[in-house]
């Protein structure tokens, strides 16, 4: 299986990069961003490139491909709708509006949001700009198409928020959350959960489908190749 990965130097990305490596049965990783992770592996290629909403210079390095994992997001927190609507869904379209086009046999995975609006008309702008982005990737003909909304994540293996305060309060909550892990894992997922939840998804049949944590939860404990 060869598979791209979108937001791989983020804290969720780092865990489905991880996850990817390690298994058996994922001949290729691509990583498409402006910086390459700070990972070195023979089967790891990093697509650089400085425009990620027109991706036509690179679009033969995209073909081929058999699933595609979207961790690449930002915080709308002092933003305006329209620009979080730019870098959030005008950004996801344009790099899936090319993906359908040069592979698409290929099996999407949106990472949005627990409170995810799909109605697209609730008061959370954010909730809404997520929602109209899933809705629009389901539209496209790929495969298959997933959207995953965890809430709480942990860090597992070395992978961390590239902010620093957010950084900070996962080490400093590291064995609190830990602790809860234990007692919800299904509500409490860790970033080794989706990456291995997302390679379950990529290997399935072809649905389009919205998966809460529980939902997440439950795939990452299906097997994964190789392990």
């Amino acid at each position: 299986m060869k598979v791209l990965i979108l937001g791989a130097t983020g804290m969720v990305g780092q865990g489905v990069l991880r996850e990817c490596l390690l298994d058996t049965g994922v001949s290729q990783v691509l990583t498409l961003g402006r910086m390459p992770p700070a990972v070195a592996h023979a089967k790891l290629t990093n697509l650089a490139h400085a425009n990620l909403h027109d991706l036509a210079p690179i679009e033969d390095s995209l073909r081929g491909i058999d699933a595609c994992f979207f961790c690449l997001g930002v915080s709308s927190l002092g933003m305006s709708e329209a620009d979080y609507r730019r870098v959030t869904l005008d950004l996801t379209l344009a790099i899936a509006g090319t993906l359908a086009r040069t592979s698409p046999q290929l099996c999407f995975v949106y990472v949005s949001g627990a409170g995810t609006d799909s109605s697209e008309r609730g008061a959370s702008m954010w909730a809404r700009v997520k929602g109209r982005t899933e809705n629009e990737l389901m539209r496209l003909p790929f495969r298959a198409v997933w959207g995953f909304r965890p809430g709480a994540i942990q860090p597992l293996h070395g992978a961390r928020s590239k902010t620093g305060w957010i950084h900070g309060f996962y080490v400093v909550l590291g064995p609190l959350l830990s602790g809860l892990r234990r007692l919800f894992p299904d509500r409490l997922l860790t970033t080794e959960n989706i990456g291995r939840a997302m390679l379950v998804a990529a290997r399935g049949g072809d649905v389009r489908q919205v998966a809460e944590a529980p939902a997440i939860h439950a795939l990452s404990q299906e097997r994964v190749d190789g392990r």
